[in-house]
């Protein structure tokens, strides 16, 4: 029997009044930042509408959920991501970088899982934190490598370890070969677990 596919729910609005608090429509209570902070674990889809203007703020409430985790401890966001993150507002290649961020994450997203069984799988429950702790540093070194390549004066500048003119041609071929072979990692993954 095929399954019938479930219209999907409305977000949640959540309203925020001039005294800074948050009104949750479909429970008609407060809530805090932690509270949505949780919904979003959860994917409870929410918009956060300004409650006298009418305007959209989603995107500045989530920002201030991020910024109020990396201020208790919770360090997701390296130093030289949020400076390459910044040094990207205003550049020409503005509007790449958002479509990158959610393709690259929406790509972990969905390798988490099983990137979880591998570590609950490993060593009868030991993780082996190693080999996962170098795949992350390659995938952040590549990022950050390839959001320069974006960046019209990255050679420019110039400084020790940056990629000059002449060698841009060989970093891009390493790069191209680096996501192949990330590629094929995700690719074996997949397999295995299907």
């Amino acid at each position: 029997m095929a399954e019938q596919q479930q219209p999907a729910k409305p977000p949640v609005t959540i309203k925020k009044y001039a005294n800074r608090r948050l009104y949750n429509t479909a429970t008609s209570s407060y809530v805090t930042l932690d509270h949505l902070c949780q919904m979003v674990k959860e994917g409870t889809d929410f918009v956060v509408y300004d409650a006298k203007t009418g305007e959209d703020i989603t995107r500045s409430v989530l920002t201030q959920i991020i910024v109020e985790e990396e201020g208790k401890g919770q360090n997701l966001l390296p130093i030289s991501f949020l400076r390459q993150l910044i040094s990207f507002y205003g550049d020409n290649l503005q509007w790449l970088v958002p479509r990158y961020l959610e393709h690259s994450m929406k790509s972990f997203a969905r390798n988490q899982e099983q990137m979880r069984k591998y570590m609950q799988d490993a060593l009868g429950g030991l993780f082996p934190f190693g080999q996962f702790e170098e795949m992350g540093k390659q995938n952040m070194a590549l990022f950050e490598r390839a959001m320069k390549m974006f960046s019209p004066f990255a050679a420019e500048q110039g400084a020790a370890g940056e990629t000059k003119p002449g060698e841009a041609g060989a970093e891009l071929e390493t790069l191209k070969d680096r996501l192949n072979a990330l590629q094929r990692e995700i690719d074996q993954m997949t397999k295995k677990r299907g």
